[in-house]
């Protein structure tokens, strides 16, 4: 047993070295930073000008989004390449939160694309760097004390759901209340804290992961498998291959949103748009490379790394349903979800937010205080940020309690002009820079508002028509006002009871909320006697996943269609992140853990890469499906989209359950 180790192991908070809340909660404020942005772009691009959104088309916005999730799994395969030959886990961790915080800290100027993008290609960048180290760090620091391992992770895995929690909730709530910049910003500032309280706690984790140690990767493997290993080395033709099939596939993947996005198309040649080409070329070549490495290996071998594929084959279906949260089911939160509550029910509502939002953050202020009680004084810069850090989060947390019960709603008056155009008798908004037509009549109409404001009767306001649909208004700040020429003048008829909105980003904690809620419960599942077969426990994920997408299309089944706003109940979004993330919990535990135990040690890396490959595919699926909402909207209704998603994962899993047994035959008794 090292003196490292040893040393890791002095102190206990919980039952657990101290040491390792740090590694919590650094991976908490990252994982706080990615997923608050995450909860924000794609109803930032879509959202007005006038609000500060980029005006984008749905599908554009879902195509840099599927974009920029298929490149985050891709960047940890050279992340961890470089940590583990050159680099060591602390420092390539360090390096990636430093790139991160600047990604999050260039997105914060969203008014100006280059930074969004610059913003976005950090992040991918650093997280390559960051996320695949932070894991197997702990794997590192336990490997004297594998009996520790299991509680250390579930531990660990708690600040990620954490962090999730609490970006979703507060930068959601920041940047859709103030400004989208706040947003973005508040996830770079959490980024940056997360950073500085790893780095100068460092001393806490002794020499480990400082520098790369092969002993720490060597992967254990029984002696047929070593001399298979050996006869079976990439050709030249495979690297070839691998450099085509890279090549062509990034260049896919990044062309997508440019082409929609801009007049940059990669994959247009004499006017022939060759990108459904390229892609399955790609796929063809990919499929060849895999099915020839494959058949080298003796048929036990063989048969393993075939099950491996399969359950990568499974994963894609499920990513491409399951990632819609951040995607298609944040723009029907935004505009097909009634969010405006009043009376006893913005009442129940606020005091049900607070509560789900200060008993997690006391619970980890206490943790907090446990690990200052035994590392303070040895570690007092690492500690004073953390301090820090949640004075600032409880700081955020009672302005919004204080805001969301001090929100007013107002009726307010507003004119628009009719004219007679050809047979037609249209009507347009006034704004402050609107001419009326001297043939023009005039419109009276009235709306209602929510603002912290404190207005009173005949008060003269601007408004915006964030919609540009004529039905969902916001009041706007006479600073905002002057630089927006789509501004309407409009006047306050009367303070009405008080009401909420609930921001559209809210309804994604619920993932991480069921997730904390419901794992002890999986975790005892799988522990019996009825814990399912690995493809059973795709299916049943997959039947959970179909379900949860079947309520939303049950709700929106009254919604006409080609229509781009409606109001149904916000029970359907609900039921549908709650089997959901049921249906997570099935398929979480199957993945990685397969890889390693099926898969000889020569084809380790390249499998694990096929897998995050198929995680990548399925992230990139999700965004193009979900660019599909307007089409089909059009053409049939939205339930119609959500169906879609509702009867794929079904049908799929229903293929898993046909297949078990073949899957059972080719695992050679692997569990």
């Amino acid at each position: 047993m090292s003196k490292t180790n040893n040393e890791f192991f002095e102190t206990q908070v919980l039952g657990h070295p101290s040491g390792l809340f740090v590694l919590f909660f650094t991976e908490m404020w990252e994982r706080f930073s990615f997923y608050g942005m995450r909860a924000l772009l794609v109803l930032f691009l879509v959202s007005a000008l006038g609000i500060g959104g980029w005006d984008w088309p749905r599908e554009n916005a879902l195509a840099l989004y599927g974009t920029y999730l298929a490149l985050l799994y891709l960047t940890p395969i050279i992340g961890g390449t470089l940590a583990d030959k050159y680099l060591g886990n602390r420092r390539a961790i360090i390096i990636g939160a430093i790139i991160m915080t600047l990604g999050h800290a260039s997105m914060a100027i969203e008014s100006n694309p280059f930074f969004l993008y610059l913003g976005l290609g950090l992040l991918v960048v650093g997280t390559g760097f960051f996320k695949p180290n932070m894991s197997s760090f702990i794997s590192i620091l336990y490997k004297d004390f594998p009996e520790k391992k299991d509680g250390a992770y579930t531990i660990f895995y708690m600040g990620v759901n954490a962090g999730a929690f609490l970006g979703i909730m507060l930068c959601g709530y920041l940047g859709e209340i103030l400004g989208w910049g706040w947003g973005f910003g508040l996830a770079g500032i959490f980024m940056l804290l997360g950073l500085l309280q790893f780095t100068f706690a460092q001393g806490i984790f002794g020499d480990v992961g400082s520098k790369p140690n092969k002993e720490d990767k060597k992967i254990e493997t029984d002696d047929h498998t070593e001399i298979e290993d050996k006869l079976n080395p990439f050709t030249l033709l495979d690297k070839l291959l691998i450099v085509i099939i890279s090549v062509a596939g990034l260049t896919w993947v990044i062309n997508d949103p440019l082409s929609k996005i801009g007049t940059v198309n990669f994959l247009e040649f004499g006017g022939t748009d060759y990108s459904s080409h390229t892609i399955i070329v790609t796929l063809i070549l990919f499929i060849y490379l895999l099915g020839s490495r494959i058949l080298r290996y003796s048929p036990i071998t063989r048969d393993k790394m075939l099950a491996v594929v399969i359950f990568a084959f499974f994963i894609i279906f499920f990513w491409a349903s399951f990632e819609q949260a951040g995607g298609s089911m944040s723009i029907f939160a935004k505009d097909y979800t009634s969010r405006i509550l009043s009376g006893n029910s913005a009442l129940i509502f606020n005091i049900i937010d607070i509560i789900i939002t200060v008993v997690p953050i006391a619970i980890i202020t206490w943790v907090l205080f446990l690990l200052f009680k035994q590392t303070f004084k040895k570690y007092f810069l690492s500690n004073l940020i953390l301090a820090f850090s949640f004075i600032l989060i409880w700081g955020i947390v009672i302005w919004k309690i204080y805001n969301n019960f001090n929100t007013y709603s107002y009726e307010i008056s507003y004119q628009t002009y009719q004219i007679q155009e050809g047979d037609a008798l249209k009507e347009y908004a006034i704004t402050s820079k609107t001419i009326v037509p001297e043939n023009a009549s005039l419109v009276e109409h009235s709306t209602v508002i929510r603002s912290a404001n404190d207005f009173v009767n005949n008060d003269e306001i601007s408004i915006i028509d964030i919609d540009k649909k004529g039905v969902n208004y916001k009041y706007l700040a006479p600073e905002k006002a002057e630089l927006i020429d789509t501004n309407i003048s409009a006047t306050i008829v009367q303070k009405k009871d008080n009401e909420i909105e609930i921001p559209a980003t809210w309804f994604l904690i619920l993932n991480s909320l069921f997730i904390i809620a419901f794992a002890p419960l999986f975790s005892k599942w799988w522990e019996s006697k009825y814990n399912p077969k690995p493809a059973n426990k795709y299916a049943i994920g997959l039947f959970f996943l179909g379900i949860g997408f079947a309520f939303l299309a049950y709700g929106a089944a009254g919604i006409p269609q080609g229509a781009k706003t409606a109001s149904v109940s916000i029970v359907w979004l609900i039921l549908a992140y709650l089997f959901h993330t049921l249906g997570e919990l099935c398929v979480s535990p199957v993945g990685l853990s397969y890889v390693s135990k099926l898969v000889p040690a020569r084809m380790i890396a390249f499998m694990f890469g096929v897998w995050y490959l198929a995680l990548a595919i399925g992230n990139k699926t999700s965004g193009q499906m979900g660019a599909m909402i307007d089409d089909i909207t059009t053409k049939y209704d939205i339930s119609t989209f959500f169906l879609i998603f509702t009867f794929v994962p079904m049908i799929i899993g229903v293929i898993a359950i046909l297949i078990n047994p073949v899957l059972k035959k080719l695992m050679h008794g692997v569990k």
